[in-house]
């Protein structure tokens, strides 16, 4: 029986590891209508995707109006609200997403000084 030449695994972690995670981040957006805080909600964390994720988001808009079946599974009592499912942990955030470091933060993008 030959036996097979088995790769240093060590050395792959250790090279996957010096590199940057490049997660893909799961954003769900609830919101009702279009009123003004709705509208800015989904204003506030666009720039945040665009500016913090470069391309690494996938965010869905969902008006609970429209989908209210999608809220009550997900137990929204409040809006807007984002709800962040990958990667995990699953994180809330309720208001108009204005808080930009507050959102930053809570998405784990930066670390607290």
């Amino acid at each position: 029986m030959k036996q097979k030449k088995v790769k240093d695994s060590t050395k792959s972690f250790e090279r996957v590891l010096g590199k940057p995670l490049k997660n893909k981040y799961v954003l769900r957006l609830y919101v009702t209508g279009m009123t003004p805080k709705s509208t800015q909600a989904i204003q506030n964390i666009k720039k945040i995707c665009d500016e913090e994720l470069h391309g690494r988001c996938d965010l869905e808009v969902i008006d609970i109006y429209q989908r209210p079946v999608l809220a009550r599974g997900e137990q929204i009592i409040a809006t807007p609200t984002l709800i962040k499912k990958l990667p995990l942990p699953l994180r809330r955030f309720i208001g108009d997403m204005s808080d930009t470091e507050r959102i930053v933060l809570g998405l784990d993008l930066r670390r607290k000084k």
